[in-house]
């Protein structure tokens, strides 16, 4: 079971990075595990020149899945340039389903993984 918290962990990690090139100054992150599910809570807040790069976050968060992809790259998670899509589009292959509420100045995920 280990190998699913590694990927929870990674998650938090690249979400992290992400917010952080996106200006963030304050981050808060929960993971919760349940009997069938991890449930990954993310608060940021975010400056308002890089507001642009969160218009397709749900696209990226909640877009079509593939488990083989998820087991072979969720190791890459750390590879990249801070701030870069590529980071969201990975989360969005290791998670199954994400709320995303974004406000001005700060964003709520609540991500939802299958164990």
């Amino acid at each position: 079971m280990i190998h699913e918290e590694k990927k929870a962990a990674k998650i938090v990690e690249e979400l992290t990075v992400y917010f952080f090139a996106l200006g963030a100054e304050t981050i808060e992150s929960k993971i919760h595990r349940e009997e069938n599910e991890m449930v990954i809570s993310f608060m940021a807040d975010y400056q308002q020149e890089y507001a642009h790069k969160l218009k397709k976050l749900d696209e990226y968060l909640n877009g079509p899945k593939n488990d083989g992809i998820e087991d072979v790259y969720w190791e890459l998670a750390g590879s990249g340039e801070p701030g870069e899509t590529s980071q969201i589009l990975l989360i969005g292959m290791m998670i199954d389903r994400a709320n995303i509420r974004i406000d001005e100045g700060y964003v709520l995920l609540e991500m939802f993984k299958e164990i």
